[in-house]
């Protein structure tokens, strides 16, 4: 009976008529829109058939398929998409299932054609807003065919690249689909963004190795219409965009295994291009979670080639200026952390030859290494431009603490390979730190250089290596130049007129006072004894010129001119005198740097007889010894003489005559009278510029010396084997005293409560007896050996000791 139903055209469900009536007898002639439109009209009037008419399309369709009838495929998926756009029921569901069965089915056939098709219905499907949700729809398939067609490798370039469109238009369509519907397939599993993410990845890939080659003119008009990298990017982005807090690190991660896996980091263009792409997409306040991603793949590959990481380093520096514009939140140290523990392994690398301390089969280039930490200091650099003030200043600390310095309570590695560890360690931190602090700006001195920070700066200062003491001068200048006068200083000369430099000159305000009176002395030591040291060249004097000029520009008040001056005189003592048996030049370079800075600071202070003795001091070096001056000996061929120690006192600066000059215009003429001593300190000591003898030779006579213009000199003090062992004693017991407080404080700290209870119970209890002993001794003192003694009035009279003389405990003495 149903047989014959079957066959009989008119016993058929009349939603089997319909469908059929569609249907032309010669497929060219296209859908036939009557019977189309009744159709649809039944099928809004008795939705409970949607789910049969949806079923019986797709066995049509199926059978077309395996039949090789294309045109009656076509006019099936047409209908198809007529009756989704026209039906919003609550039957849509089954209708859905039976659609994407379709869909696969054309998906799954080998022609392009069919593929192209069925993404284009599915694409429709993905932009209509179902009422309803669906609670068991799967979209497993179409995710992997759709980043299939994305890797397409079809012999006939116009059809691949119309399969990859087709490819990323239905991954665009899966991820519309399901994105923002919490009842769906949840796409952001990482099972379906290791496929989206690599396929979208790779046709941005292709169109850089496409973009390489010439184009020909065909290729130039074709593109202007939309390409496969600019369909995938937008996909990319629109994808990124719908990214929540949660799903980042899910789309990131394929990003990082794709750049691996195609050894895209040492180009570094398409990384760099990516990850621009990522951080303009999400969210701004999902920045920080992208720059941790990077932060742990950095990590992850701490021991693959330095290109490499230099790869990482230099996308890293382009994300996180893009995130410290939004909100980069606690990363900021991290960054900074993760990027200096890079800078130590590749020292380490660099020293021992492999990534493990042992034989390893990779080859290590040195040169490759020194382009990696080149490439973390400036992404150091680059990060820090971008943080606020408060921020910057957190970093510098942050750094300047890395940095091994020998110190009274901090040791670094002894042995030759320790001290190229730590002097390379120290060059790439102090590297670091000048590009975080160029273009600080800071209106409070005291803020922008805390105590903690300038003592380590400046104790980097009395360094042996002179690449070393460099850095922190220019570090110290670029704190102190606020006013981007530093530029005007670069060569060292005696000017007629400092007009011609449109100095941007402030008047010193009460906070740059208190840091003056604060650490004036502390930077005037360090740049005494960096004038000292034989290794100095060139850039040493100028950066130590710059430093002087800025501290009279920005920081100087009529004091700190007064200490200035005499800071000078001395540095000009330390070149007329020669107790550290500088070289011809040093000293020459000396006498020139005193000249330079006096004649500016003339100008500046206005002092007319100042002025006059400073120029005529340099006229008659002009005449006499012309290699005296900066214009001589800061060249590329310096004049220097042999005859430095034959020179007349009229060639000098003599501090009398200042002292006489400036006295009388208001300046403190007893104190420009006093010649300056550096104050020396424990990290003279302790630093490996000076051994313990030659500090306490240095300190007994640098407290001899008097004026250039003095007439004698008292004797020094001889330096003998007790004198020395004496000062190794008292450091000793110095460091045996601090430690047995420290033990004190800590007991005190961290003993319970009981404990020391107990403890101060006993020694109290200990206290009263011995206070009852002095009582007793005092009250009742006990007889001489004779008994007694006569008066003179022949009277017996007591003997008793009295309190002076008396031997208190220790306890009782305070």
């Amino acid at each position: 009976m149903y047989g014959v139903c079957g066959c009989c055209g008119a016993l058929r469900p009349r939603y089997k008529r319909l469908v059929d009536n569609i249907f032309p007898e010669d497929p060219e002639d296209g859908l036939v829109k009557t019977n189309m439109e009744k159709l649809t009209f039944y099928a809004l009037s008795a939705p409970e058939k949607l789910d049969r008419i949806g079923a019986y399309l797709s066995e049509r369709l199926i059978r077309d398929v395996s039949r090789h009838r294309y045109g009656y495929v076509c006019i099936a998926m047409e209908a198809l998409d007529q009756l989704l756009m026209a039906c919003h029921c609550q039957s849509i569901n089954l209708f859905v299932e039976s659609f994407l069965k379709m869909v696969a089915k054309l998906l799954e056939s080998e022609k392009p054609n069919l593929q192209i098709l069925g993404t284009n219905s599915f694409v429709k499907f993905a932009n209509i807003e179902e009422d309803t949700p669906s609670y068991h729809r799967s979209y497993d398939f179409f995710v992997s065919r759709f980043s299939e067609m994305c890797h397409s490798s079809h012999d006939d370039p116009d059809v691949r690249t119309k399969i990859r469109m087709s490819g990323i238009k239905g991954l665009q369509g899966v991820v519309r689909k399901t994105v923002n519907d919490e009842l769906q397939a949840n796409i952001w599993d990482p099972q379906h963004m290791d496929k989206i993410v690599p396929s979208l990845l790779f046709n941005l890939q292709h169109a850089e190795e496409a973009e390489s080659r010439s184009p020909s003119p065909l290729q130039a008009a074709e593109k202007e219409k939309e390409s496969p990298t600019e369909l995938a990017e937008r996909c990319l982005r629109e994808l990124l965009g719908r990214a929540a807090y949660g799903n980042i690190k899910n789309a990131i991660k394929p990003v990082l295994i794709h750049l691996d896996n195609h050894t895209l980091w040492e180009p570094k263009v398409f990384a760099i291009r990516c990850f621009k792409i990522i951080m303009y997409s999400i969210q701004p306040q999902h920045s920080h979670l992208v720059i941790q991603q990077l932060l742990g793949h950095l990590d992850a590959n701490s021991k693959s080639a330095a290109t490499v990481r230099a790869g990482i380093v230099e996308v890293l520096s382009e994300a996180a200026v893009i995130a410290a514009s939004g909100s980069v939140g606690p990363t900021v140290l991290e960054v900074f952390n993760t990027l200096l523990r890079q800078l130590r392994l590749s020292i380490d690398y660099a020293l021992t030859g492999s990534y493990d301390g042992a034989a390893s089969a990779k080859i290590i280039k040195e040169h490759e290494e020194r382009m990696f930490q080149e490439a973390v200091i400036k992404t150091i650099g680059s990060f820090a431009s971008t943080l606020p003030t408060y921020q910057r200043s957190e970093v510098m600390l942050f750094i300047m603490s890395k940095v091994p310095l020998p110190s009274l309570h901090q040791a670094i590695e002894a042995g030759k390979a320790g001290e190229n560890r730590n002097r390379l360690t120290q060059i790439m931190l102090l590297k670091s730190l000048l590009q975080v602090s160029l273009g600080f700006q800071c209106s409070n001195m005291l803020t922008a250089l805390p105590s903690s920070f300038l003592d380590r700066l400046l104790s980097a200062a009395l360094m042996e290596d002179a690449e070393i003491r460099l850095f922190v001068l220019e570090i110290l200048i670029s704190f102190i130049d606020r006013h981007g006068n530093r530029h005007k200083f670069s060569t060292i000369s005696t000017i007629s007129d400092i007009s011609v430099l449109k100095l941007k000159v402030d008047k010193c305000s009460r906070q740059d006072t208190v840091f003056m009176k604060k650490h004036a002395q502390q930077l005037y030591r360090h740049i005494y004894l960096t004038c000292k040291e034989e290794s100095n060249v060139q850039a040493h004097y100028e950066a130590l010129y710059s430093m002087l000029v800025l501290i009279s520009i920005e920081l100087a008040n009529e004091e700190v001119v007064v200490d200035l001056i005499r800071l000078v005189l001395a540095v000009q003592e330390i070149a007329q005198i020669n107790e550290d048996n500088l070289p011809a030049y040093n000293r020459c370079a000396l006498y020139a740097l005193g000249a330079a800075y006096l004649n500016l600071l003339s100008q500046l202070t206005t002092v007319p007889t100042f002025c006059q003795h400073v120029h005529e001091v340099i006229q008659m070096r002009q005449k006499e010894a012309p290699y005296l001056l900066p214009e001589d000996v800061f060249v590329e061929r310096p004049r220097l003489s042999r005859s430095l120690d034959r020179l007349g006192p009229e060639v000098f600066f003599r501090q009398s005559k200042i002292s006489e000059v400036l006295g009388g215009s208001g300046y403190n003429s007893d104190r420009l009278s006093t010649p300056y001593i550096p104050q020396l300190t424990d990290e003279d000591r302790l630093s490996k510029r000076k051994s313990i003898g030659e500090t306490i030779s240095l300190q007994v006579e640098v407290e001899s010396r008097n004026s250039p213009e003095r007439e004698e000199r008292a004797p020094a003090e001889e330096i003998t084997y007790e004198t020395l062992k004496k000062a190794i004693d008292s450091v000793a017991v110095e460091e045996q005293e601090r430690e047995r407080r420290r033990q004190v404080v800590e007991k005190f700290q961290k003993a319970p409560f009981e404990e020391i209870a107990a403890h101060c119970g006993a020694r109290a209890t200990l206290l009263q007896s011995k206070l009852n002993q002095i009582f007793e001794i005092t009250i009742r003192p006990p007889p001489s050996p004779s008994g007694t003694i006569t008066a003179a009035y022949g009277q017996p009279q007591s003997h008793s000791i009295p309190v002076y003389e008396m031997k208190f405990p220790d306890l009782c003495v305070y």
